[in-house]
């Protein structure tokens, strides 16, 4: 048995021994499995029943995070404490209580942080719970033979690219540290590194608590390609991206269009307006030119999925401000957390807030791009300073041009300045004198250093000034490219943090 017409969205155990899964194309499915009866979708009766189920969770914990319809995670260590029962025996319970409320059976996980419950509650599927012990030694031997794929964040083309360097289970991670960071990046590096180490966020808060990165909507359907259908699709889809922005109070600056073919194939576009958008109308007047666009490049184009996203959000939420449109300050005892979610770097008792991972690796991304331009730049003047003779000069020239050229697309041409001429020189015997301005006799010819490049440059008032304006140019351009990068650096959502304590966590 399982759910869905066109796409399934979940099967029964007896289907999955098919080959059945979820996200399955329909009409697969049936070839694999031609008994299987496909239920329609009843979203009325899930949410109905997903909120009996979350009734019972918030007994245990009234700040479990929602993760999804049919997952939560709750921090169960002061229920524990509270009615002095063990973690298996309150998992034990909340899960029989969850059956007689809903008549729905649940699986669980139990252990020192989000991620390894995760891994856990797929243990002893269906209706049961396994539970890893929160010392350091059990934690790093269930890590130990674990499959990469078992983690949440590693999909099949990381499986496999990890597969490819000889990393096919967490405890091969640490083997293979040294290629990490320089074949996925320091992110990458970072989050392999503590999930070899089964480290995960201890802090589990409602979702709404959450900065919210993105909203969207979309809609699968039937084989459809028909013009005026597929713009009625099309129409529609920016009415519920409407409803949900403003349901969670947002605009978005980008808008993405995500349209998937007859043959499953996927393909996005993106738009930056002129405005933060968020009705239908706005939604639909700048998702159109890129659908138009595609249909052109892709004459005949059947599609069954079509979907709308805004990201880079701004909140439309009114601040409390007073007459005078000063933000009104909130008493000291107010224990309401930021809204820019920032943290204090302890709490009452003295304990120090885990470390968010999200933060570091965008701070570690702007050093890198920032390390990358200096060495650049080095190599840049260690180049001028080696040039080769006046034979080569005119090659040297065009590359010098290429260089400039590839400098400038790589800043994103923020700022197109004249390029002053540069001055060449030659080293003889360790005195560095100008080219084409005087004789190679003068050898005490006097120089200025540049107090920006530090460069020796000719002692003359007019060719000196030039030089320091192109510095000081290049040194506006960097400082440009800096802010330009760090206003569009996009929050990172999937990151990982470190497990700073030891409570017992539940996921079900």
């Amino acid at each position: 048995m399982a759910v869905g017409k066109g796409v399934l969205t979940t099967c029964n155990y007896h289907a999955r021994k098919y080959g059945c899964r979820s996200g399955m194309a329909g009409f697969v499915a049936m070839k694999l499995c031609p008994q299987l009866i496909c239920l329609p979708l009843n979203f009325e009766k899930y949410t109905k029943k997903a909120q009996e189920v979350r009734e019972v969770l918030a007994q245990y914990d009234p700040r479990f995070q929602s993760a999804s319809m049919d997952e939560a995670y709750l921090n169960i260590t002061q229920y524990c404490a509270d009615y002095e029962m063990n973690p298996d025996e309150v998992v034990s319970q909340l899960r029989t209580q969850v059956f007689e409320r809903a008549k729905i059976t649940v699986s669980a996980g139990i252990a020192a942080n989000a991620r390894i419950a995760k891994i856990a509650s797929n243990r002893n599927k269906p209706n049961g719970q396994f539970r890893v012990a929160s010392d350091r030694a059990t934690i790093l031997a269930f890590m130990q033979n674990l499959a990469t794929r078992k983690v949440n964040g590693v999909g099949r083309v990381f499986e496999r690219e990890l597969d490819a360097i000889g990393v096919k289970t967490c405890g091969d991670i640490y083997a293979q540290r040294a290629l990490l960071s320089k074949i996925f990046g320091e992110k990458a590096f970072h989050f392999l590194m503590q999930v070899h180490l089964g480290l995960g966020h201890t802090s589990v808060r409602p979702a709404e608590e959450y900065e919210r990165k993105s909203v969207g909507t979309e809609s699968t359907f039937r084989d459809m390609s028909g013009k005026e259908e597929l713009r009625a699709k099309l129409r529609w889809i920016a009415e519920e991206l409407e409803k949900d922005l403003a349901r969670t109070q947002h605009k978005g600056r980008t808008l993405v269009l995500k349209l998937k073919l007859h043959t499953y194939e996927v393909l996005t576009r993106q738009v930056v307006p002129p405005k933060a958008v968020s009705t239908a109308d706005d939604l639909y007047t700048y998702a159109l030119p890129m659908f138009q666009k595609l249909e052109r490049e892709i004459p005949s184009m059947r599609l069954r999925l079509m979907g709308l996203r805004c990201t880079h959000l701004v909140s439309t939420k009114k601040e409390d401000v007073d007459f005078f449109g000063l933000k009104r300050s909130l008493p000291s005892s107010t224990n309401t957390p930021s809204s820019n979610n920032q943290r204090t770097p302890a709490d009452a008792t003295g304990q120090e807030w885990e470390v968010w991972p999200e933060d570091e690796f965008e701070t570690a991304a702007r050093e890198e791009r920032q390390q990358e331009f200096d060495q650049l730049e080095k190599f840049s003047q260690e180049y001028e300073d080696n040039e080769p003779s006046t034979n080569d000069q005119s090659t040297t020239r065009s590359q010098q041009k290429a260089s400039e050229e590839a400098d400038r697309r790589r800043r994103g041409n923020q700022t197109d300045i004249p390029a002053y001429p540069k001055k060449e020189y030659r080293s003889d015997n360790n005195n560095t004198t100008p080219r084409n301005r005087r004789s190679d006799g003068d050898e005490n010819n006097q120089t200025w250093h540049c107090p920006i490049c530090t460069r020796p440059q000719i002692a003359s008032d007019r060719d000196f000034n030039q030089h320091v304006d192109y510095c000081l140019s290049r040194s506006t351009i960097r400082e440009a490219v800096e802010r330009t990068g760090e206003e569009d650096l996009p929050a990172n959502g999937d990151g990982v943090s470190s497990a700073a304590g030891g409570g017992e966590k539940m996921m079900s």
